[in-house]
């Protein structure tokens, strides 16, 4: 019996204690990024299902996702409900919120979708948090985070690791994009705020997944993981409009060009993780399919830099490192 078929049937054991009426046709509902997977489970009696998590304690704590869960749905956030939990054995029993993520949804209505995941986002960055509650998103996360561009993306998925000049040049870019983080309003981060995260529902939309790495941090990062989106790319008129009704809707005292320089300087410290977090999901654990979205993201950097005189160094880099 391997170790995946040991962990199902342990699930199912577990199920039947903490349930009291049955649950049937336990079956594959989704992987991530991690080594967490996810079921469905069928409770015939009621006529609902709900979604088994399965975290290997050795690789995975859900003690995060518990606590934030509670945070989110105390903030009236649409987290999924936690109907049962093992920290032990790493498994919880959740709410089920569905199949339909808003990202095939929406070219029939981004306006109305984003319109919901604006005042969800709000009500996140209304959640009362310091850096007790959630780790601090600080000058030394966000550089790690960034040192991913240079360790996967620059050295082990182009060859070409970066000379001391063009570590030189991104010195001063990464000490931008930190001091622009930093300076910003410090809120709630789910840190992964976008359309395959987001489930479209009939009632209290938008459901609210994946959200156990959240930290305390700037204000602008979830809103730039929604509409500088590494799944789904929209023209910069569109972005700028969903923008200014967050900016319109929110409390800030701040004016829109200030703000979106928040946004877009967000966007590329994100985005040169992301770089480097995709090439490590290929090169180290296997998933191939993140490749696939290398360019969008690219793209997203690239634009970025043409829009900040001070950014002109990473365009160069970029540019040698494409030569």
């Amino acid at each position: 019996m391997t170790a995946r078929d040991e962990r199902v049937d342990a699930i199912e054991r577990w199920l039947a204690e903490v349930h009291d009426t049955p649950l049937t046709d336990l079956r594959p509902a989704s992987e991530d990024a991690s080594f967490r997977r996810y079921f469905r489970v069928d409770d015939a009696a009621s006529a609902t299902s709900f979604i088994v998590m399965d975290a290997p304690p050795d690789k995975e704590d859900t003690a995060p996702f518990i606590k934030v869960t509670q945070m989110l749905r105390d903030g009236d956030v649409h987290a999924p409900a936690i109907i049962a939990s093992d920290p032990e054995q790493g498994f919880l029993l959740l709410e089920d919120l569905g199949t339909r993520t808003y990202l095939p949804h929406l070219q029939d209505d981004a306006d109305g979708l984003y319109s919901d995941a604006i005042d969800a986002l709000l009500k996140m960055q209304a959640i009362d948090v310091t850096d007790k509650d959630l780790p601090p998103y600080d000058d030394a996360f966000l550089r790690t985070e960034m040192q991913l561009f240079d360790d996967w993306y620059a050295d082990r998925h182009l060859g070409k690791p970066l000379t001391a000049s063009q570590l030189d040049a991104l010195a001063g870019i990464k000490q931008c994009l930190v001091d622009n983080s930093l300076l910003q309003p410090q809120v709630f981060v789910h840190r992964d705020y976008h359309s395959r995260n987001l489930m479209v529902l009939e009632h209290d939309n938008p459901g609210v997944i994946d959200y156990q790495d959240a930290m305390h941090g700037a204000i602008t990062y979830d809103l730039v993981s929604l509409f500088k989106d590494c799944y789904i790319e929209w023209p910069r008129e569109r972005v700028v409009g969903w923008v200014q009704t967050y900016l319109q809707r929110s409390s800030l005292d701040c004016s829109l060009e200030e703000f979106l320089r928040w946004f877009d300087l967000m966007g590329l410290q994100r985005h040169l993780k992301v770089l480097g977090i995709f090439c490590r999901l290929y090169y180290r654990d296997g998933k191939s399919q993140y490749l696939d979205d290398l360019p969008l993201v690219k793209r997203y950097v690239i634009n970025t830099c043409a829009l900040y005189p001070e950014l002109a160094p990473m365009q160069r880099l970029l540019e040698e490192l494409d030569g």
